[in-house]
């Protein structure tokens, strides 16, 4: 067992019987480079990534490979999950240097950590030849060496910083609209080509701004998605991506973050239009987060492997979900599984024959659908499962909190806000150390913490998690911590432009400190602290947090034009500062049915980023409510905006009527 073996993280674990003398990211591996005088080898993966397990089983675990890159290099392995700075800034240098980048990212650095050179999968040969001449241009050619590392650094560094803009307005998110209809798929939705990734926060934003033409993007694409073999049509969630521009071919690891973002826009699509299909999926996803994805500790684990066992024993990438028509009849009998080859399209879409299962039309036969679909689910939970990565990350229980709060609420599923509301207790508990301002830890394992810091998306995805939360139960413990977590934002991550550091600046110093405004699988830290900033401020009244949403937001302005696509969390926020937002206290007992009432009208408004606050009207630390009261003994619901508040109503009507003007 190599230097892994007392880590936490299931994908360093992974590695900590190769042959291979991996260190953990840290000191000791730069003072034995130095030491040593040589160069770094530094990988980078995350567990559920199908070419990681192909690098590993072809180089890690060969003996001869290992030899040569023990003699010649000191092998540090990074979990990107557990270590998103270094991932991000590594990614920056072999991107600059290729031109693409993607996992396993595998960089060549000095003793000091700087790159100097990079790349991503190379096969076995290849990766072997690559070690002899990376340690001989080392041994030979150091200045040049050197030199190269020095220029990417520069490179960087003059490349780094956040563009900026005014806030934006109504016409810059009208162009953005207009930018995203340029690339999108008009026949399969989505936007690009192959691959295509779920762009949940492009949705978002196209559900919150509202046009038709934003609603039928919207549309397009979640519909296609939830039919497509990117959805799981037996067991509910969504895979990391489709292969082809056609959501036919997922690849098949299951990610927490993707789901927790899906879940909450297709609750939202509901919310705005009543469909069918956006209530099942919503909710099937929801249960799939419950039924797959809980810890013993309440939390959510990171994702499900694209890898599994098939029947012969061998692994290879989806086996656990694709079918063929043989094995369709060996469950249902012959004219049950003719029935399903139809509906789910059992036509030889991935490997050897095999199929993804597809839904491209409600059958006509529900009541057979389900019996269907319930015998090929129960043989399926006979096949060797997907490995799943349980470590907990702070930022993306905190998607999941905020989805399945609100899905709870809007879905009246009490079961959702419970688990949300035990995520969030871990969290609060085991993640988050002081008050005002707290500090975060980012991942945890088996009711462990870890030691490594939050990064910026961590607070400011758990603060959103937490003001979601408070919003639905009116607890105000999750009030005060999200305030709590958003004045370490405030304090150690600003750029002393109006931006966001992805990494706090007591954090450790890499080579360069990460900065990065665009989404990318998750709201960027920069966009997701804006939404949680603003919403804190509609419920506090503090010009202090509004005017650091409003200067965070100010990098949507310059990417609204031509790189919408990254912005779309950024744009969603935007749409919400342009809308107040609204801001509802609720007043009165929270165990009658006019105040549940009127808190259900609320949640279901769909205005853009409208925040509520629950209580009594005499909690002095939920600032909307004071002063507030009942209306000649009923409960009462007051609309304000930037702490400006109409006359209260009763009524849900009047209070739908009130958040429409």
């Amino acid at each position: 067992m190599n230097r892994l073996g007392g880590e936490t993280s299931p994908y360093l674990l992974q590695h900590a019987d190769n042959p291979v003398d991996w260190f953990p990211w840290g000191e000791e591996a730069f003072a034995a480079a130095r030491a040593r005088d040589v160069p770094l080898l530094i990988s980078v993966g995350y567990s559920a990534c199908h070419w990681c397990h192909v690098m590993a089983h072809e180089s890690f675990e060969d003996e001869a490979t290992a030899r040569l890159m023990n003699e010649l290099f000191v092998n540090v392995k990074v979990d990107r999950e557990e270590r998103p700075d270094v991932d991000a800034v590594y990614m920056n240098a072999v991107q600059a240097m290729t031109g693409q980048g993607g996992w396993p990212m595998t960089v060549f650095a000095t003793p000091d950590g700087h790159p100097f050179y990079a790349g991503t999968y190379f096969p076995r040969p290849h990766f072997q030849r690559l070690l002899r001449a990376v340690s001989q241009a080392w041994g030979q050619d150091r200045e040049g060496v050197l030199a190269q590392g020095q220029k990417v650094v520069e490179a960087l560094t003059e490349r780094s910083g956040v563009p900026s803009g005014p806030l934006p307005t109504a016409e810059i998110l009208d162009l953005a609209v207009r930018n995203l209809a340029g690339g999108f798929d008009e026949r399969r939705g989505g936007f690009g080509g192959a691959p295509k990734f779920p762009p949940s926060m492009v949705v978002e934003f196209l559900l919150r701004h509202g046009t038709r033409d934003a609603l039928a993007m919207a549309e397009t694409t979640l519909e296609a998605m939830a039919r497509g073999g990117i959805y799981d049509q037996l067991g509910g969630g969504f895979a990391r991506y489709s292969v082809d521009a056609e959501w036919v071919v997922p690849h098949f690891e299951k990610m927490l973050y993707d789901n927790a973002l899906l879940l909450r826009v297709y609750a939202h699509w509901w919310r705005a239009t009543g469909s069918v299909l956006a209530r099942r999926v919503a909710l099937e996803t929801a249960e799939w987060l419950m039924r797959e994805m809980r810890t013993p500790e309440g939390a959510f684990a990171s994702a499900l492997d694209a890898d599994s066992a098939g029947p012969d024993g061998t692994h290879g990438e989806g086996l656990f979900y694709v079918w063929t028509p043989g094995q369709l009849r060996e469950v249902l009998g012959e004219d049950d599984a003719a029935w399903a080859a139809s509906v789910f399209e059992v036509t030889g879409t991935f490997e050897h024959g095999t199929s993804v299962l597809q839904l491209p039309a409600d059958p006509d036969d529900p009541a057979r659908f389900e019996r269907v679909r319930t015998a090929l689910r129960a043989a399926r939970e006979r096949r060797p499962r997907p490995g799943r990565d349980d470590k907990v990350v702070a930022s993306w229980n905190g998607l999941a909190i905020a989805a399945l709060a609100e899905a709870g609420a809007l879905f009246e599923q009490s079961v959702l806000i419970d688990a949300a509301r035990e995520a969030a207790v871990l969290l609060d508990d085991l993640h988050t150390v002081g008050r005002a301002p707290a500090r975060l830890l980012r991942t945890s394992r088996d009711g462990r913490a870890g030691t490594n810091a939050g990064m910026l998306e961590d607070y400011a995805n758990t603060a959103e998690g937490f003001l979601t939360l408070y919003g639905v139960t009116g607890e105000t413990r999750w009030f005060q911590r999200a305030g709590d977590l958003l004045e370490t934002v405030l304090t150690r991550f600003p750029d002393g432009s109006g931006g966001f550091y992805d990494a706090p600046d007591d954090g450790e110093r890499l080579f360069q400190r990460p900065q990065d405004p665009t989404d990318n699988a998750t709201p960027s830290g920069q966009f997701a602290a804006a939404g949680a900033l603003l919403s804190y401020a509609a419920l506090t009244g503090s010009a202090r947090h509004r005017e650091a949403a409003e200067a965070a937001l100010g990098a949507v302005s310059a990417l609204a034009e031509r790189y919408a696509r990254f912005a779309g969390w950024g744009l969603a926020v935007a749409e919400a500062a342009l809308r107040g937002p609204a801001e509802v206290a609720i007043v009165g007992p929270p165990d009658d049915a006019r105040t549940r009432a009127l808190h259900r009208a609320a949640l279901m408004s769909g205005t853009p980023g409208l925040v509520v606050a629950l209580g009594t009207g005499d909690l002095a630390d939920v600032p909307l409510l004071e002063g507030r009261g009942m209306v000649d003994g009923s409960p009462a619901a007051y609309v304000c905006r930037r702490f400006t508040c109409r006359a209260p109503v009763t009524t849900p009507a009047e209070l739908r009527a009130e958040l429409t003007h």
